[in-house]
């Protein structure tokens, strides 16, 4: 389905999904796979939803994503209202300015395809207490992946490319940003890249997020 033929779609079949949504009858399409090129090398793989799913999947993050958002941490920039990577490097920069000379860059590998779908309906549950919605975001993240005809299963991970999964990142990602700021580390995170900064000690993280250290 084009986007075009989306609102004619649901004028005939709308009421239908929404019921059968109310129901916990809706099953979301598997997702379609996309590789991309790094420009470091290397292959990004995303996950495009359905029209229909897209649309569903923006619904829910326009709820949700007033809930989360105040509880995140204000060192977090990216996939956020009102937030973007330059206000981070002005972050960094006033680090540098506080005299902290030490950096330690992270980026979490493949996080967006290895996200435990069981740690992260945990900490959506503390806050939805719809269980059709959480049933439904759960159908989501199981809902497969479609490459050459076939369609995969996906017992992990949540598809970069859907409306729905950038906030799910910074759901799971803001464990990280708690400890950080527990331990008082400086830091700015633009989703799964982080750069805390210190004056000379010794960081660590816990796995299985990462581990770094600074000389």
């Amino acid at each position: 389905m084009q986007e075009d033929e989306l609102l004619p779609f649901l004028r005939e079949h709308g009421e239908a999904i929404r019921q059968a949504i109310l129901e916990g009858k809706y099953r979301p399409q598997p997702v379609r796979r996309v590789e991309i090129p790094k420009p470091d090398g290397g292959i990004r793989l995303l996950g495009i939803p359905t029209v229909l799913d897209r649309m569903i999947q923006q619904a829910i993050a326009q709820v949700l994503t007033p809930m989360f958002e105040k509880g995140f941490s204000d060192y977090s920039y990216g996939f956020r209202p009102g937030r973007n990577a330059h206000q981070a490097i002005k972050q960094a920069q006033a680090y540098i300015g506080e005299g902290f000379k030490t950096v330690v860059d992270i980026d979490l590998e493949k996080f967006f395809a290895r996200v435990n779908h069981d740690k992260l309906m945990g900490l959506l549950s503390k806050r939805i207490m719809d269980k059709r919605l959480l049933k439904l975001i759960r159908l989501y993240l199981e809902a497969g992946g479609m490459m050459g005809g076939l369609v995969s299963p996906t017992d992990e991970g949540t598809p970069q490319g859907g409306p729905l999964s950038p906030l799910l990142s910074n759901v799971m990602l803001h464990e990280l940003d708690m400890e950080l700021e527990r331990r008082g580390h400086r830091f700015c995170r633009y989703a799964d890249d982080c750069a805390p900064q210190a004056h000379n000690e010794a960081f660590f993280l816990r796995e299985p997020l990462c581990v770094a250290h600074i000389q």
